[in-house]
């Protein structure tokens, strides 16, 4: 794929924070049962509420591309990426603004950055020295329209 946009980039780092919720909880080694499992009856299922349901693991595909995915973040520096990773696990702007101590149209840029930044990589292209930030998020907003 030669032509990614923020927008590809930002439905995938949504997927891999949907793939990352999915994934089994981590187990404590060396702590086993030896009693059999419990057979439950419908009578002792009276009155109690229903377990939520539950969305099934990823596939391995899935997980390879959460992956390579969450490797993206390398490319960020640290407040980008904690912005980047906390919009696409769903957060709220208000959350991630207290958390990073931005304002939010400052950290709604730092997004913007992060998103072109990244697409801009997946294309093959490095930021020079001359691109600025507000020129890289102007770029966007041109192709856009």
């Amino acid at each position: 794929m030669n032509d990614w946009t923020p927008e590809m980039v930002e439905e995938r780092l949504i997927e891999a924070a949907s793939v990352l919720r999915r994934l089994p909880a981590p187990r404590k080694q060396g702590y086993f049962s030896t009693w059999p499992a419990m057979f439950v009856e419908f009578g002792d299922l009276v009155g109690q509420t229903p377990e939520p349901m539950r969305l099934p693991p990823p596939s391995a595909a899935a997980i390879s591309r959460m992956e390579q995915t969450l490797g993206w973040a390398a490319w960020l520096e640290s407040v980008d990426a904690k912005i980047v990773l906390m919009r696409a696990g769903g957060e709220r702007w208000k959350e991630i603004c207290w958390t990073v101590g931005l304002s939010r149209a400052t950290a709604h840029e730092h997004w913007i950055y992060a998103l072109c930044l990244i697409s801009w990589r997946l294309n093959g292209r490095q930021r020079g020295s001359d691109v600025s930030r507000r020129q890289m998020i102007s770029d966007r907003r041109a192709a856009n329209r």
